[in-house]
């Protein structure tokens, strides 16, 4: 069998075990919003705004020189009406899981992983279809209430 082919029979078949789901290989992202967090805990933008349904790829930079053990960023994005407060405390106790508070799941659309300065992490993901305002922040704790948060704004 030729490698593409094994490729494409393994991928088939984690999906079938649904391993990977059948979606992640439809999202074509429409464009990349890059931001960026530095040693500050604050993030270059906090807002932008996005279609409804658009598929984004939101690439997050750690910029700064402090070590990831003090000092790592992630990007997490709520659904609308999330208190980002009660995330955020819960989200400080969360080590375990990377500040992602297991109880609190349902309220994440997506994140990405925690990175240090000089690393990089994507996510892809469908903004919802309804319009809205969409927070998300980083939940490293301390960097929420110092001002690493931000809005996605869908109309």
């Amino acid at each position: 069998m030729r490698p593409c082919r094994v490729y494409r029979a393994l991928l088939l078949a984690l999906i079938i075990l649904g391993i990977v789901p059948a979606y992640a290989q439809t999202l074509t992202p429409t464009r990349t919003v890059t931001i960026t967090a530095n040693d500050e805990m604050k993030l270059n933008i906090t807002e932008f705004t996005a279609k409804p349904g658009e598929v984004l790829r939101i690439r997050m930079l750690a910029v700064g020189t402090m070590p990831k053990a003090t000092m790592s960023h992630n990007l997490v994005i709520l659904n609308t009406g999330t208190n980002q407060i009660l995330f955020a405390e819960a989200a400080a106790k969360a080590v375990s899981t990377d500040y992602i508070p297991a109880a609190m799941k349902s309220s994440i659309l997506a994140s990405t992983i925690l990175i240090g300065n000089g690393e990089s992490a994507e996510i892809v993901f469908k903004v919802p279809s309804k319009p809205g305002n969409y927070p998300y922040l980083c939940s490293f704790p301390g960097h929420f209430a110092a001002g690493a948060r931000g809005k996605i704004v869908v109309q």
